[in-house]
Formats: structure tokens, C-alpha cells, sequence
């Protein structure tokens, strides 16, 4: 019988590769947590209405890549290919958002159809930050920081850049639109397929193509911020004295759009050349009509998604995981005759209680003296603790170092045992 192998472009996070997420995950958590972000959970799973109505429906995420299908109750449901529709949906119905402010994470899986590649799977992970309730610029450079606060203190912030663009209000880019469409309409034969098929739909989108050919054909194209009005550029202008009042570093792209319909003013990415087609690995912006367009009331907005598989990728690449991340156990305790195996059990307990950050591990399922001190060796323990019937006769244990010989093996009473491991450890 064929085995059954998981699906293609949805990967399995084996044991070697979790102390790296978590050491991710929990680095993002406490950053966050020191500007007062609190975390959000919510469904995997959402009526499908919500994605088209946010995301739009002229976009290749709804046309091409949701994992859509009909319940049993004949209801359209789709696996959240992103976080912040979600969010909202959550905020408004829970009425967190009225009359409120509120700075929000979430972290988890979203799906989508894509061809799987490095960097892009169909199931992926993000961190996802909003904030709601506030309207002014200053919000808008506070998240902007906290991402930025993520790579200086992951230690890779000096192979990123920060990519920054304002693209108006609603009515500024349908006015861009429609100069952007008369530029390239008789160009269209040069373009690429995407983009051809985008001059009917999202003509923005275009500037945001990686083709070669086109980019060089939008070189002489009408400017985005030739259309932007005074209110937003301003609110442009006072985001960039901010960042530049705190020292942060930025480059203004005027093809910078984003590629979902609910962006306004601010749009930002952090990219890098480390991963070679994937090189974005966090982008967001302001979305001040999402809430309104899913049925709230008026509520500015603004936020950003970090991809989780590009950010562990880009520390693999740069080497960037500290030396404790991957560090192998402290203690393992075995015990190499049959009679002893209640004895393991509560001598590993009480060396758990009494040093709580010692990581120890028992030698379960017994096995001779020889087998299990290859357990040991390989488990990566810095000491084997050697609980013997004729030791524990005598209320004592042997301790081991195991990676380094200068130590010599030394015979303890058990009464003993914790302040000698703790002696040992901290050397």
C-alpha cells in the first residue's frame, strides 16, 4: 500500500527546525508586547464573502489562489489567505472598534493556490500587526518601528531595506488610473501577460510587475505622486520626519502599490537580496475604508504581515539564530539495571523541581549499560547521571561529562546531586 504523503506545498516543521520558529515567534512576541500589542485569535476559516469584499474580486488572490468550497449547509467558505480581513471582521463583531483604539497581533496559517516554491508555499504563516482608531501619521511610523525593531534585534536589519510610498486616497488613484491606462494602452502588445490582462481590471497592479519590459516601459509613465492630494502628501511628509527624527533609514518607490485593493495612503515593504525572487518579507500600509467597506462605521486603520518561512529563511541564510537555539539538552539520566526504572522516574522528577531551567531527560525504556550510554552521546547532553543499583544501594548516582574530558567522573549521595549539577552547569 502506497504510503500517504502530505500535500504539496502545505510542509511538515520537523523537531530540528521548531526551536527556530519558536525562538521567532517568542522575539516577535515580546517586542510587540513591549509596545502594548495584545494578541487576537480567530477562525482559519471564513464565509467567502469577506475575502471578496475586501481583497476584491479582480485580484489573483480571489480569481486564482483562495481555497474556496461549499459546506454541507451549501455556504461558500475559504481558508483565510490573509489575516487582516479576519481581523477586522473579528474587532467589528465583538465591538472593539466603535469609539475605540486598539493595537492588535495575531500569528498563523494562511492558504493559498500558488505554485510552490522557496519562500512560497499554499500553507504559510504570518505575523500579522493592525492598529485601529487612529488617523494621524505618528501610528503609522510606530508600526513601521516595531518592524524595524524586528530585524535590528534579530541581528539581519542591515540586509533590509525599507521600501516607503504613499498612494493617496481612492479617488487620487482611480485619477492615476485612468492617466496610467492611457499611457499604456498602445503599448499594450509589449507588455507582459499579467499586465496585459490587468489594464482592463487594476492598472495600479502593473507598476508592481517584475517583468523586465514592462518596468523599463512604465520608466516614462505618468507619476503616482503627481496625482496624490495635499492632505495625504502632507500626512506623507510628517510620516517621513518621524522616521527620519528616530534615525530610520528609508527609500521612497513611487511603483510601491500593494497588491490588495483595501490600501490607502501609506504602503510600505521590507525587501532583501538574500532571498532571491522572495525578497519581500514584511509590507502593509494604511486601510482606512476596510472596516467601513465590511459594514462598520468610518475607523482609520493601519498595519503590516510578516511572512514567518521568509523571516526563518533569511536568518538560515545570514547565519543570524544565536548558538543557544539549537542547544542540546543539560542532563540525561539513566539508569542501566532493570530494578531501577522507579528510581529513574523520581530521580529525573526531582532534579526537574529542583533546577527548573535545566533541560533533563530520562533514559526510558531501559536497554544495557552500552546502549543507553550511546543514547546519551547522541541525545548531546552535557552530563549523564548514571543512577546503578549498587550506587543507588548506597544512596549515591555517578555524573558524567560527556563532552568534555578535563572533568573527572565523579560519584555523589543523591542529598548532593543538585548542588553538584548546578556547580557543573554553570561552568
Amino acid at each position: 500500500m502506497a504510503k500517504i504523503t502530505a500535500i504539496r506545498g502545505m510542509n511538515d516543521n520537523l523537531p530540528a527546525q521548531t526551536p527556530r520558529w519558536q525562538y521567532l515567534e517568542s522575539t516577535l512576541a515580546r517586542i510587540l508586547n513591549s509596545y502594548n500589542y495584545q494578541e487576537i485569535r480567530f477562525p482559519i476559516l471564513e464565509r467567502t464573502e469577506l475575502f471578496k469584499r475586501s481583497i476584491g474580486e479582480v485580484t489573483d488572490i480571489v480569481e486564482k489562489e483562495m481555497y474556496t468550497f461549499d459546506d454541507r449547509n451549501g455556504e461558500s467558505l475559504t481558508l483565510r489567505p490573509e489575516g487582516t480581513a479576519c481581523c477586522v471582521r473579528a474587532c467589528e463583531e465583538h465591538g472593539l472598534l466603535y469609539n475605540q483604539t486598539q493595537r492588535l497581533w495575531y500569528m498563523g496559517p494562511m492558504f493559498r493556490y500558488e505554485r510552490p516554491q522557496k519562500g512560497r508555499l499554499r500553507q504559510f504563516h504570518q505575523l500579522g500587526v493592525e492598529s485601529f482608531g487612529m488617523a494621524g501619521p505618528d501610528i503609522d511610523a510606530e508600526v513601521i518601528l516595531v518592524s524595524a525593531r524586528f530585524w535590528r534585534e534579530l541581528g539581519v536589519s542591515e540586509h533590509l531595506t525599507l521600501q516607503l510610498n504613499t498612494i493617496g486616497t481612492s479617488e487620487n488613484r482611480r485619477e492615476y488610473g485612468q492617466a496610467l491606462l492611457a499611457y499604456l494602452l498602445p503599448l499594450k502588445d509589449q507588455l507582459d501577460g499579467d499586465s496585459q490582462r490587468r489594464l482592463g481590471s487594476n492598472p495600479l497592479r502593473i507598476l508592481d510587475s517584475k517583468d523586465p519590459q514592462t518596468q523599463a516601459l512604465l520608466e516614462n509613465a505618468p507619476a503616482l505622486h503627481d496625482f496624490i492630494s495635499d492632505e495625504s502628501m502632507q500626512h506623507f511628509k510628517q510620516l517621513c520626519a518621524m522616521l527620519d527624527a528616530c534615525g530610520q533609514s528609508y527609500v521612497i518607490n513611487q511603483r510601491l502599490v500593494r497588491g490588495l485593493d483595501y490600501y490607502c495612503h501609506t504602503v510600505f515593504e521590507w525587501v532583501t537580496d538574500q532571498l532571491g525572487a522572495q525578497g519581500t518579507v514584511c509590507a502593509g500600509g494604511r486601510y482606512d475604508g476596510l472596516v467601513e467597506q465590511l459594514g462598520g462605521r468610518s475607523t482609520p486603520a493601519v498595519g503590516f504581515a510578516m511572512g514567518i518561512e521568509r523571516a526563518t529563511l533569511l536568518l538560515e541564510t545570514l547565519d543570524a539564530y544565536p548558538a543557544t537555539v539549537d542547544a542540546q539538552p543539560d542532563i540525561f539520566v539513566m539508569a542501566p539495571d532493570d530494578k531501577s526504572g522507579i528510581e529513574l522516574i523520581s530521580l529525573v522528577e526531582a532534579i526537574r523541581n529542583g533546577l527548573p531551567n535545566v533541560q533533563c531527560v530520562a533514559c526510558c525504556g531501559g536497554g544495557s549499560f552500552k546502549s543507553q550510554m550511546k543514547r546519551a552521546d547522541k541525545s548531546g547532553a552535557r552530563f549523564a547521571v548514571i543512577a546503578g543499583q549498587r550506587e543507588l544501594d548506597q544512596g549515591c548516582v555517578v555524573v558524567k561529562s560527556m563532552r568534555d574530558a578535563s572533568i573527572e567522573q565523579r560519584t555523589v549521595k543523591k542529598t548532593e546531586l543538585l548542588e553538584t549539577l548546578q556547580a557543573l552547569l554553570a561552568d
